[in-house]
């Protein structure tokens, strides 16, 4: 059953009955078990001792971002019981004037956290979330500006978590400058350029439309939250906490500051390596494991001598911040569990996608826009950006190798950018990404409605970035793709504007 069509049955089956049901534990387990049955050519035990053989892998690689997720949803119960989050949303709601100015603030801070797109999501949200609850701003709305302020952001900065994975995804031999190459690829990227246009373009005219725009008006009639995350908000609301500002700043700026150091401890920078060099060679997950836990120990010597909170209240806040985390965590262990069934050792699905983009590499010019096509497909099906990029750059240089020298240099930076153009925009839309998981735990919205609401979008955008691609792919120039795309998005936004009335200002 490996590398072939079977292979991408797993995931399709996965988002067909996520959208369906708006189920989404059930449907991962349905998905990841019908991979399963197929790897084992149906044998009912095996396949059981397979999706656990895989989720016991995946969840082991990645226990350090389990550990910041536990710890992050620790400080925001510790400061939420101190009080610090009520008095940040007071102030916030004295000096922003509306939801446009809310969701603007929201926007701006979600591109001034660039340096990984979990950390993005989760504090991004926690520090918006209650003043857009103050002004009833639909939390799917609120997990849309997340999403687009996250990887989006992250793949066109090149002090980021995915610079260093953009980077190490260059195959050995290939005499290719990764970070060169990355830097390259920024002006290029139109899925993540025009996506933060266009996310501007709807917070400044509040003209929604497809399913966000009937979500907001419902959620204009009767704002209500919820029900999986209403025991958080009543805890928020109940709290007594003396808590000032000053008490949500300062580990704020603790948590981000550790946290990039973080970044540059594990890459080596105390060994001699350049800042560049340190990222590129970073691990990111354990550097946000680091910061969050020194930024737990912080808030403890902030706290508790001041009283801020007591110890029984700040011991309770383990168990609170566990708990409210627990859904994400679970999600996010199926989903990587997932993309396990369909990695190399199993189904290998981006193997059978490889060898079709490889047997169809004949007309060059159109590479560009068939390998955003594809990566976004693939990146959708998966839930992965990063599994998808690191499986189709290798195949984008072997591809270009073997054209004509002048051709090849022209094309490589195009397709590179296409590549993790297509890889976002498919995440950005798959219902079993990491990010859009954690966007949605960020806004703390239902995970379905997020999925549904940012999809007609993520269209939008990625339409107007194939019109773009094909047009640099003939004149084998990314500017006039970008120039391409860029009217394509104007145009959209005029029609927009002149047939969509405004639904949330």
């Amino acid at each position: 059953m490996e590398n072939s069509a079977l292979s991408m049955l797993p995931p399709i089956i996965t988002i067909i009955l996520a959208l369906w049901t708006k189920e989404v534990y059930t449907s991962l387990i349905i998905g990841i078990f019908a991979g399963a049955m197929l790897f084992t050519g149906g044998n009912f035990l095996e396949s059981i001792v397979t999706f656990f053989e895989i989720m016991e892998n995946k969840v082991g690689g990645n226990v350090n971002i389990l550990v910041f997720l536990v710890i992050l949803g620790i400080l925001v119960a510790i400061i939420s019981k101190s009080g610090a989050t009520r008095a940040y949303g007071e102030w916030a709601r004295s000096v922003i004037s509306g939801k446009r100015s809310a969701l603007g603030l929201t926007a701006f801070l979600g591109m001034l956290i660039f340096i990984d797109d979990y950390f993005n999501c989760l504090t991004v949200g926690t520090i918006m979330r209650p003043v857009t609850d103050k002004f009833k701003i639909c939390r799917a709305k609120l997990a849309y500006v997340i999403d687009s302020t996250a990887a989006p952001v992250c793949i066109i900065a090149p002090v980021s978590s995915w610079a260093a994975a953009v980077g190490s995804s260059l195959p050995e031999g290939s005499l290719v400058d990764g970070f060169l190459l990355f830097l390259q690829t920024i002006p290029f990227n139109l899925y993540a350029i025009l996506t933060m246009i266009f996310m501007v373009f709807i917070i400044a005219t509040g003209r929604d439309f497809a399913t966000m725009g009937a979500v907001v008006r419902k959620n204009n009639e009767h704002f209500e939250i919820p029900a999986e995350y209403k025991d958080n908000v009543a805890e928020e609301q109940s709290t007594g906490g003396q808590g000032k500002i000053v008490d949500l700043v300062l580990p704020l700026i603790v948590l981000i500051s550790v946290c990039i150091y973080g970044m540059l401890y594990t890459g080596g920078i105390n060994e001699g390596k350049s800042i560049s060099d340190a990222f590129a060679d970073c691990d990111a997950s354990k550097a946000l494991a680091l910061g969050s836990f020194i930024a737990l120990i912080f808030i403890s010597l902030l706290y508790l001598p001041r009283k801020v909170v007591s110890f029984a209240e700040y011991c309770e806040c383990y168990s609170t911040g566990f708990k409210a985390m627990v859904p994400a965590i679970f999600i996010l262990c199926l989903a990587w569990t997932l993309s396990g069934i369909c990695s190399d050792s199993y189904l290998n699905l981006g193997g059978y996608v490889g060898t079709i983009v490889q047997e169809n590499a004949s007309l060059a010019m159109f590479l560009p826009v068939i390998f955003f096509l594809v990566s976004i497909g693939l990146a959708f099906a998966t839930g992965t950006s990063w599994g998808t990029f690191g499986i189709l750059i290798p195949i984008a240089i072997s591809v270009l190798i073997n054209l004509p020298p002048a051709e090849s240099a022209n094309l490589l930076v195009i397709c590179i950018a296409a590549i993790l153009a297509g890889s976002v925009g498919g995440d950005h839309a798959s219902p079993i990404s990491d990010t859009t998981i954690l966007a949605s735990a960020g806004a703390q919205c239902h995970h379905i409605d997020h999925v549904s609401t940012q999809v007609p979008y993520v269209l939008t955008v990625s339409s107007c970035c194939v019109a773009g691609y094909i047009a640099g792919g003939i004149a084998q120039s990314g500017w006039v793709g970008l120039g391409v795309a860029l009217a394509c998005l104007a145009i959209v936004m005029v029609v927009i504007r002149a047939k969509v009335p405004p639904v949330e200002v």
